[in-house]
């Protein structure tokens, strides 16, 4: 699915000069991540498109006291054959200008930068700003999320003056377009669906990937992937999992992921008697290297979400082929046709148990054909093939005002 959203009265016109030389601005190597391995992997479709594409990263993504995290840093090797320029500093205004005069004087025809907190609105919005007065480099935004999840003071005033210095958006769900055209209903945006994270390796096969991990290999074994916040709902899927229907399947829950948050809010429910024998906790971050591991010793993944815009669990899903359970928040429903690659239901405890049941009770196998079907969708060519267009389009809504 990809379709373009533009408002009537732009009439945009067609700039045929073709597209040689991409620059992505978001994080990478050495930064972690999901979005540090979608710009290595896009910044790769860019170059087999032909187009030679460079990425421009951060020295300082974000000030210590502001990560959640444990470290911001992978030890994994750099992703070969592209190029990573690690510059930005967020909380800096003089490198903002310094960064944002060098890609002006490098003159790329396109700039995809990435755009998922409004905390880097100001460093973003000031870069480009920067770059536009060469009058030649076209800049479409990939909106990861426009309206944070969590909500701070400013968050409103940073994005408006980001979206204001960028040409064109893609976004990944239709939440997310809906967010965009409350903050603007003319620049041209497209609707793609996120590619697959097909760089992760092939599944290994569950028997092998359980005994590395520790886990019976005739156990019914759920998924949670990715980093622990409120928002992403494992209290539900726990309370979900001491639901009698569930004890007596004997299901088991494999977290895969690192607390962003202090994980003592969840002690109660992971030291549960009925519930704590039928974990397996992984709560590091999980190196590339090492994520299929966890994806091959599971039936199928959860995610309990209590809000969403997309999700880069999802892909991954579809990459291992894992039958899906997810929430009816955001744009989850539309990335999993429910019965058919999973199931979708209301974010509370006793619907997500019930779902967890209904899976066992219809079996994986119903679910392969469709996601096999369904994956094909997912390109990083189509994301490609979207994005150029955009670059070409010359709006007359696309002027910077700062």
């Amino acid at each position: 699915m990809v379709s373009a959203q533009s408002q009537a009265n732009i009439q945009p016109t067609e700039n045929t000069d073709p597209i040689r030389t991409a620059a992505i601005i978001g994080p990478a190597h050495p930064l972690r991540g999901g979005l540090a391995t979608f710009n290595h992997r896009l910044a790769k479709a860019f170059n087999e498109a032909g187009i030679d594409c460079s990425i421009f990263s951060y020295s300082l993504q974000y000030p210590s006291i502001l990560f959640p995290g444990k470290t911001q840093y992978t030890d994994e090797p750099a992703p070969a054959g592209i190029t990573i320029h690690s510059i930005i500093n967020s909380i800096n205004p003089i490198n903002w200008w310094l960064v944002g005069n060098r890609i002006r004087k490098d003159r790329p025809d396109l700039i995809v930068v990435r755009y998922w907190l409004p905390f880097m609105g100001p460093a973003l919005g000031t870069i480009l700003r920067r770059v536009r007065k060469n009058r030649h480099t076209r800049i479409i935004c990939i909106a990861d999320n426009i309206q944070p999840h969590e909500k701070r003071p400013g968050d409103k005033f940073f994005t408006r003056y980001f979206i204001r210095a960028c040409h064109g958006f893609i976004t990944m769900s239709q939440k997310v377009m809906d967010d965009l055209r409350l903050y603007d209903t003319q620049k041209p945006a497209a609707l793609v669906r996120h590619p697959l994270y097909d760089n992760f390796g092939e599944p290994v096969a569950m028997d092998e990937a359980r005994r590395k991990l520790g886990i019976p290999t005739n156990a019914r074994v759920l998924l949670f992937f990715g980093f622990i916040r409120h928002y992403k709902g494992l209290d539900l899927l726990l309370k979900a999992m001491c639901d009698p229907r569930v004890r007596e399947l004997d299901v088991h829950l494999l977290i895969a992921g690192e607390f962003y948050e202090d994980p003592k809010q969840y002690a109660d429910l992971l030291d549960d008697a009925d519930v704590q024998p039928r974990l397996f906790l992984h709560t590091d971050f999980i190196p590339d290297s090492e994520v299929r591991w966890y994806w091959s010793a599971a039936d199928a993944v959860v995610q309990p979400y209590r809000q969403a815009t997309q999700s880069g669990v999802t892909p991954l899903a579809y990459h291992f082929e894992k039958p899906m359970v997810v929430t009816r928040v955001g744009g989850l429903p539309d990335m999993v046709p429910d019965q058919k690659v999973g199931l979708v239901v209301e974010p509370k405890p006793e619907a997500i148990a019930g779902a967890i049941v209904d899976f066992y009770r219809i079996g994986q196998s119903h679910f392969i054909p469709h996601l096999r079907a369904e994956k094909q969708q997912y390109t990083w060519a189509v994301l490609v093939e979207a994005i150029l267009p955009l670059a070409k389009t010359d709006a007359s809504s696309g002027n910077t005002q700062a």
